[in-house]
């Protein structure tokens, strides 16, 4: 498509004629438009319903789609704490375009895929489609993340798993609030964190009290609960032997509402299509969800997907950011041509597109190490693995996202900062994947201990990246520089643990972090993806002329194959 940048021919006394604006970027496959994806399912989902994928991308791509992805994020949420009488209902108004946006995703299986077939890729073709729908309308994908997330911790209790899975892997969606028996699809939130301790979920205040039916009454207040228009939630609450899980129905057997009174709607910087909110519970039926006293060891398995989910949401907001600035660019003319054909301009789409690139491999490669294997049997490295490579890509991908929404939305100049055009609400939209399931130091924490309870996962880490080692030397210097990083660490979390010791480590987390997420992607890239684009990634993200802001790339790096690509 060509746009015509001559100014018109003055007739008569016009002053607004629009020209050398670019279209709006829709009716495009955003699956098949969207190379870096096509290439990483080709890679990790070989048996991938291709049909499918490309049935998502012409939907998302539309203009249709896209005006109820805006809808969503301008008649945000509305609560309703009672009704026209005075009785408590706590009840949550979405526009239509919101359940619109979130029927097309559940029906499509971007919660439930991986868990209802066992073929070889199913995880990174779900991750796949949650990518496709999360790059238009991120808000609906919080709880579509919760609601396959979990299916994991449900597994410890065959019980509850057994009324609960079948209805939280329904390919559908049933908004109404039911009593849970007669619907066929139900969506999960979770309540974890609360006003006085935020991550410290161990300081939590809330209590369970066994009840002689088989259920506990929780009571106690919840600073943030996710989605809690949803059916069912995982909540933390306290027993004798210590914080434990729960699982906590918004309807009750019967069709009687449960004490599960929602005090406001978080006012949040983005992520406005969906809502967050305070909590009270008192009295509140609920289920235990695995052991007393082991409530993180049970809800971990949830959180350790939610964290793949920021990940793939992540790496999805990229997309976006960079096929916005390159659709801008290619139709947007200045100083006598394109844009996208201007030295500086062409440098700065190659590296968002770098960027982009290197975070959709790793979200793929991250969604194929959940695998089940065929025998359902895991090895204990396995799983150390990918909990620790979890929260390495969790830490930077998340992180990378504010600054590459920023740096897509300048390249569309002042247009790119107004509400009218996508990338705004990107912008705002990006933080909250590095924020939610464990800010920043967090995650370096969870890392830490990782190393220090498991060793065999940083050996298993360094084992993948010894592959990519033999065929660049910033590569294999940077790979010398973790190894001693990684020993030090673990020398310090092995010994004595002096105090100086583990803090002067920990001061300094976030470097070693750093060093191997940025070495994780340089390893995927090598293994997987072409040669031209994995050692552009090691020269501009390892390479000593490396610069510190994008477009800042060093020589040697294929631009022209990567703004194509964008």
């Amino acid at each position: 498509m060509t746009t015509d940048h001559r100014q018109p021919a003055a007739s008569g006394h016009q002053t607004h004629a629009v020209f050398n604006q670019a279209p709006q970027r829709t009716d495009i496959d955003e699956y098949l438009s969207n190379a870096a994806l096509v290439d990483a399912v080709s890679a990790f989902a070989p048996s991938a319903d291709i049909s499918t994928l490309e049935e998502i991308g012409e939907l998302i791509g539309s203009s249709e789609y896209q005006r109820d992805a805006e809808l969503a994020n301008i008649y945000t949420p509305v609560l309703h704490t009672h009704d026209r009488w005075g009785n408590r209902i706590d009840d949550i108004e979405f526009h239509p375009a919101y359940h619109r946006v979130i029927a097309d995703s559940l029906e499509r299986s971007t919660h439930s895929l991986a868990w209802n077939r066992a073929d070889e890729g199913v995880e990174a073709e779900r991750a796949a489609r949650s990518f496709l729908f999360s790059q238009i309308e991120p808000g609906h994908g919080c709880p579509v993340s919760m609601t396959h997330a979990a299916v994991a911790s449900l597994q410890f209790d065959s019980e509850l798993a057994e009324f609960w899975i079948p209805r939280a892997t329904y390919a559908g969606y049933d908004p109404r609030r039911i009593d849970p028996a007669e619907k066929d699809a139900v969506t999960f939130g979770m309540a974890m964190t609360e006003k006085q301790g935020g991550s410290d979920v161990r300081a939590n205040t809330t209590q369970a009290v066994a009840s002689q039916d088989g259920t506990y009454r929780l009571t106690g207040h919840k600073w943030f609960c996710s989605a809690p228009q949803s059916d069912a939630f995982l909540v933390l609450a306290r027993l004798p032997e210590g914080v434990s899980c729960f699982l906590v129905p918004r309807i009750l057997p019967g069709g009687e509402l449960n004490v599960f009174r929602i005090q406001r709607l978080k006012n949040k910087l983005g992520n406005k299509s969906n809502a967050s909110s305070e909590i009270e519970m008192d009295e509140t039926v609920g289920w235990l969800l695995g052991e007393p006293g082991r409530g993180v060891r049970s809800i971990i398995e949830m959180v350790s997907r939610t964290r793949l989910d920021c990940v793939i949401g992540s790496a999805a907001g990229m997309r976006q950011g960079v096929a916005e600035a390159a659709w801008h660019t290619r139709h947007r003319s200045a100083f006598g041509a394109r844009l996208v054909d201007q030295p500086l301009m062409r440098s700065v789409i190659a590296d968002l597109q770098l960027e982009a690139e290197a975070a959709t491999w790793s979200a793929l490669h991250l969604a194929s190490l959940y695998e089940r294997p065929q025998d359902d049997s895991e090895t204990a490295e396995a799983a150390a693995l990918r909990r620790l490579t979890t929260a390495v890509a969790k830490y930077w991908v998340c992180k990378r996202g504010p600054e590459h929404a920023y740096e897509s939305l300048e390249c569309l100049g002042g247009n790119g900062y107004t509400e009218d055009f996508p990338l705004a609400r990107r912008y705002r939209e990006q933080p909250v994947l590095a924020v939610w399931e464990g800010s920043g130091n967090v995650i370096v924490l969870d890392v830490l201990r990782a190393l220090a309870r498991e060793p065999d996962a940083a050996k298993a880490f360094l084992a993948f990246l010894e592959t990519g080692l033999g065929s660049d030397g910033a590569y294999d210097q940077a790979y010398e520089q973790l190894v001693r990083g990684l020993t030090k660490a673990q020398e310090v979390l092995s010994g004595d643990k002096s105090p100086d010791a583990v803090a002067s480590l920990q001061a300094s987390g976030r470097v070693l972090v750093e060093q191997m997420a940025v070495l994780y992607q340089s390893a995927v890239l090598r293994a997987h993806a072409s040669p031209e684009t994995a050692a552009a990634f090691v020269t501009a993200r390892l390479g000593s002329d490396r610069g510190r802001e994008y477009g800042a790339l060093p020589v040697g790096v294929s631009v022209d194959l990567l703004v194509e690509r964008a």
